[in-house]
């Protein structure tokens, strides 16, 4: 397991990936961010959590070998039901997450940025949805919560990155820091937060919630594309292409 918990005296829940090396993230560990952010419900104590990550980049997306060594479909449908649950997770996490992304933020890392309550990022990082060059979809609903929806379609069909700075003058960003300072600002935007009664908090989290889109219902509708692709055998092209060397499925990454 690569996700390290811990709870500060401020009842700041931090949850850290560390999978080098650049934080591709297996299923179990997928899961588990789900299990942490589910189970806040009935920790009183957690007031905020910061989701962010050691390493080269935030998250580089799923774990492409992890996914090829399991047999037939069991594979693309364990790392999309790991997906669903820990998006959802995210999103109806009792209190207030959020992400501190340091570098590339792609594939999954864009289904937790944009589920999250607040994203903060560090000088220079990377957002981007590599999936058409995968034969794949899905977490164009998180981009949505991002960018606008014409450069979202220019970054789905392009799969070119935007940059954190853009973030920021779009707005979707709270702050771009330098690296070393990045966990310290995600910290005092938590403190903040954390300084609040936590009731209301949770039940301002909640209203928040409750008079959004759906999010979860469009993104299973993006992932039935996502399987149809699959079935098609274009997915596994795509990876299997990956696992020879021809190409890295995270084109952000360099």
């Amino acid at each position: 397991m690569t996700i390290h918990e811990s709870l500060g005296d401020r009842g700041i829940l931090e949850l850290v990936m560390d999978n080098p090396t650049v934080n591709a993230l297996p299923i179990a560990d997928t899961r588990r961010i789900a299990e942490v952010c589910d189970a806040v419900s009935a920790r009183p104590e957690v007031k905020a959590v910061i989701l962010t990550a050691t390493g080269r980049g935030f998250c580089a997306g799923v774990d492409i070998k992890e996914m090829q060594s399991m047999p037939g479909n069991e594979g693309i449908l364990g790392v999309n039901h790991a997906c669903f649950e820990a998006f959802r997770a995210i999103y109806e996490c009792s209190v207030p997450v959020i992400c501190a992304v340091n570098d590339f933020c792609l594939g999954t890392g864009i289904g937790m940025a944009g589920s999250a309550d607040i994203v903060v990022a560090a000088e220079g990082a990377r957002f981007g949805l590599p999936e058409v060059d995968n034969g794949a979809l899905g977490a164009a609903t998180h981009l949505g919560r991002l960018v606008p929806e014409k450069h979202l379609r220019w970054m789905l069909y392009s799969c070119v990155p935007v940059s954190a700075e853009q973030l920021l003058a779009w707005g979707t960003v709270l702050k771009v820091v330098p690296l070393d300072d990045l966990l310290d600002t995600a910290r005092e935007v938590a403190t903040v937060i954390a300084s609040k009664d936590p009731t209301v908090i949770r039940a301002a989290k909640k209203s928040l919630n409750g008079i959004d889109d759906d999010i979860s219902r469009s993104y299973r509708y993006e992932q039935g594309f996502t399987f149809e692709l699959n079935l098609q055998g274009l997915g596994d092209e795509a990876r299997a292409a990956f696992m020879r060397g021809e190409r890295d499925p995270n084109s952000a990454v360099d």
